[in-house]
């Protein structure tokens, strides 16, 4: 003991030293400084011939703080109000990314000749993305706010639950119990439970006690005690066997709600970003090169698969759930890595005895690799957003640019029409029903399979193979009767929804006029809950079932619904051109009367609902967009916004990709809220050279 202070201020000598000296040079490359802590890491870890070697213990020690407070510092930034309004649409992505991803990564296990048990951990690992990669990253690169950040910080939260529910059922399955839904009931119902009385009772203390210590004006103490939150709340979560990390962010919301969160977070973030940096160096003193040389295809291929699975997965999800194709993108390139839940869902299968000491080495290398790409990823998400609403084909871009503001129909319509709202709890309480009988059959047929077959070939006297392979066949032929009311319900959710966006005219005998968007719209909803429901039934129950006949399954009713999905958006693309040019004729006689557009715009939107609210948006002088065509300016790739027509002295023009914009134009937009917001904005703006 008397030498521990020596060897503690040796260690935090070493990493910080050797941390800032790399960093420097980092900085002055114009390289992401997370790439610095990690070669710092390489460097005084115990696996390169260097003669700087730190204790790892503490290293790990002091990191675990790095991330306890990067979690409270992001929460200062989310009240708790903010997280109920992204919450289902954070969490519903995440569910979606989490299974996809889960289920890949547990394939590949099994491919590389991994264990069920090393499998499940290893799918498990790279299913859960890296809340202190991400924040640091973000913290560099200035994304500070924003629909981009409230929708990926609502993901890696969602992601932490899911973490803690698959470290529960993960060491049940090492420990040799059997894995039921009544265990993950159980388990996410206590997480819940815990985090509502946790906010409840913080909501009552928190917020009055920061504001009473902010009014004594004494930094130091704003400072002691803002800390001291986040740790007692870090420590409760843990006791209740949930994630210390989420309890310090649900620590840092209930600082938020004291509206003190800008001066607590300028005392916290130097003492943040000193023990961040820690984090990361620890990350890198775990590589260790010689070991992954037996293993690299293996780290290379989750690599790859964590990188496309994630970009695939939350663009998806983030989609069907309204954010729309640019912002859906970049989500999925911001979260394309691992970190820090990953170490301990692997070093968990180890300690339980579940998985070879390679499989650790492997996740820090995917890790670490990952981490290297994510400054990338992220700096260039942007860009490849452009190019994915480019390369889309024309009736995708159009559906991809009205289907933000049917999600946004449908949220207002929940609010204003209870009765509806009702329906739909009601729809979605009979899918779940009709997914937990399902699930459960497969579970029980997968559990009793042997003592069924044993009685089977007792009272039949067939051998006790055969028993088991009769029953194979008709475990599956009981579940058609829930599949059938799965895929029936999903129908008419979808249908319900698309009433609430689109309702078709009540006036007996007239035409319906938004019978092409909504059909759209309800086969889209249709993909969307069949893969919300069926992604987590397939990584759930895949390492039990032999062969691939959930994934078959699901994949064929996907391939159905896609041919419809592309016909229906066929359908609203001749829908929207026709209404293109009834927009021309009505907008042109309209300027013959020399009135104002707004009130045609509104005749317009009566005439052709599912397009949106048409917003028109005059050209200045001054703005960039003057002289500019509509391909050069990719507005619909920076904002979401369509251009319906546009107006100009003599008539109405249908937009083309090279036509050149004039000043005085009249833009006639749609979208979303935000996305025509952000249009106006781009297209108003003073021009640089005036």
């Amino acid at each position: 003991m008397p030498h521990a202070p020596d060897e503690f201020l040796k260690t935090m000598a070493m990493v910080l030293g050797v941390a800032a000296a790399i960093t420097v040079v980092f900085q002055r490359l114009r390289q992401p400084v997370v790439l610095g802590y990690l070669l710092a890491g390489l460097i005084i870890g115990p696996h390169v011939p260097v003669p700087l070697v730190a204790d790892e213990g503490i290293v790990q020690t002091l990191s675990g703080l790095g991330v306890i407070l990067l979690m409270f510092s992001l929460g200062l930034g989310f009240r708790i109000r903010e997280l109920v309004r992204i919450g289902p649409t954070a969490g519903l992505t995440a569910v979606v990314e989490t299974s996809l991803v889960g289920w890949l990564g547990f394939l590949a296990g099994r491919w590389f000749g991994w264990t069920t048990l090393e499998s499940l951990f290893a799918g498990a690992a790279v299913a859960i993305s890296s809340t202190t990669i991400v924040a640091r990253v973000f913290e560099e690169q200035g994304i500070h706010q924003g629909r981009l950040k409230d929708l990926v910080i609502g993901v890696l939260v969602a992601e932490d639950l899911i973490a803690i529910l698959l470290m529960t059922v993960l060491t049940v399955a090492a420990a040799g119990g059997k894995v039921s839904l009544g265990i993950l009931a159980a388990t996410g119902g206590r997480l819940l439970g815990f985090l509502a009385l946790l906010a409840g009772l913080g909501l009552l203390v928190v917020p009055r006690a920061m504001r009473a210590i902010v009014r004594l004006g004494r930094p130091e103490t704003t400072l002691v005690a803002s800390i001291g939150i986040c740790f007692a709340l870090a420590l409760l979560a843990g006791a209740a066997g949930c994630s210390m990390a989420l309890g310090a962010f649900l620590a840092g919301s209930l600082v938020a709600e004291s509206g003190e969160e800008e001066a607590v977070h300028r005392l916290v973030r130097p003492v943040r970003d000193m023990f961040a940096a820690v984090f990361f160096v620890s990350v890198g003193m775990l590589i260790d090169p010689f070991q992954l040389t037996a293993h690299w295809h293996e780290a290379l291929a989750l690599t790859v698969l964590v990188v496309l699975g994630k970009i695939a997965g939350v663009s998806l999800g983030a989609f069907l759930t309204g954010h729309g194709t640019r912002l859906s993108v970049q989500a999925g390139m911001s979260l394309a890595q691992i970190g820090e839940f990953s170490f301990i869902l692997v070093a968990l299968g180890a300690s339980l005895g579940a998985t070879r000491s390679f499989l650790y080495p492997v996740a820090v290398a995917v890790s670490a690799a990952t981490a290297l790409l994510a400054p990338g990823l992220i700096r260039f998400s942007g860009h490849a957003a452009n190019w994915v609403d480019r390369k889309l084909p024309r009736p995708l871009q159009t559906l991809a640019s009205l289907y933000g503001s049917w999600m946004d129909s449908i949220r207002t319509a929940s609010v204003r029409h209870p009765v509806q709202g009702s329906a739909l709890r009601r729809l979605i309480r009979l899918l779940l029903l009709d997914l937990a009988f399902l699930a459960a059959l497969l579970f029980g047929s997968l559990l009793f399979l042997d003592r069924a077959a044993v009685l089977l070939a007792g009272w039949t006297g067939l051998a006790p193979d055969v028993s088991r392979l009769v029953l194979l066949c008709v475990a599956p032929l009981l579940g058609i009767p829930f599949c059938v009311g799965i895929i029936g319900l999903s129908r008419r959710l979808g249908a319900l929804l698309a009433g609430m966006a689109l309702p078709p005219s009540s006036a007996p005998g007239t035409l319906d006029l938004a019978a092409a968007p909504r059909r759209a719209l309800v086969v889209t909803l249709q993909l969307g809950i069949l893969l919300l429901v069926g992604a987590p039934l397939l990584a759930v129950t895949q390492p039990f079932l032999p062969g691939l006949p959930v994934a078959t399954l699901l994949l064929m009713l996907l391939v159905v619904l896609g041919i419809v999905f592309w016909r229906s958006a066929a359908n609203l693309q001749g829908h929207v051109q026709a209404g293109a040019g009834m927009i021309v004729e009505v907008l042109a006689a309209q300027m013959h009367q020399a009135g104002s557009p707004r009130p045609a715009l509104e005749q317009i939107h009566r005439m052709l609902p599912g397009i949106g609210d048409p917003v028109p948006v005059r050209l200045a002088v001054s703005s960039p967009a003057a002289g500019r065509c509509l391909a050069e300016l990719n507005l619909r790739g920076l904002t979401g916004a369509t251009v319906l027509t546009i107006l100009r002295e003599g008539g109405a023009l249908a937009p083309t990709a090279r036509g050149i914009l004039r000043a005085e134009d009249v833009l006639v937009l749609a979208g979303t809220q935000e996305a025509v917001a952000a249009a106006t904005a781009v297209l108003t703006q003073e021009s640089p050279q005036s």
